[in-house]
């Protein structure tokens, strides 16, 4: 096995025991919403602490149901990433064209028949 799949399967297991791990330990047993956003969190926190807080701002849309919005939610982490496998791939594209071009231009170059001399 090269180092490069060796590398690529402990990231993988890695990645994996990140998704168990806290299923398999329970994390999150105790709440009501064990796997609930960050957004959700700091809500609850705010009015633990100030009940009578007013937010700044309303958001622009509110999505219907929680599905909905993990599925938008789902769908921005996806363009982003398509962006960004795009970004990296055009520019290791670029890279490998500019390593290409001067052996592409000296097999193409021309030898001369005739010495200088001449």
């Amino acid at each position: 096995m090269s180092r490069n799949a060796k590398i690529n399967t402990l990231l993988l297991l890695a990645v994996a025991a990140l998704a168990v791990l806290p299923l398999v330990l329970g994390l999150g047993d105790h709440k009501k919403e064990p796997f609930a956003g960050a957004d959700a969190e700091a809500e609850t926190a705010i009015t633990e602490i100030e009940p009578d807080y007013e937010p700044w701002f309303s958001p622009l849309y509110e999505p219907p149901s929680g599905e909905i919005e993990s599925a938008l939610f789902a769908l921005q982490a996806a363009l982003g990433a398509g962006v960004l496998a795009y970004y990296f791939g055009l520019r290791r594209g670029r890279r490998q064209g500019e390593e290409r071009a001067p052996a592409a231009s000296e097999a193409t170059a021309v030898p001369r028949d005739t010495p200088e001399g001449d």
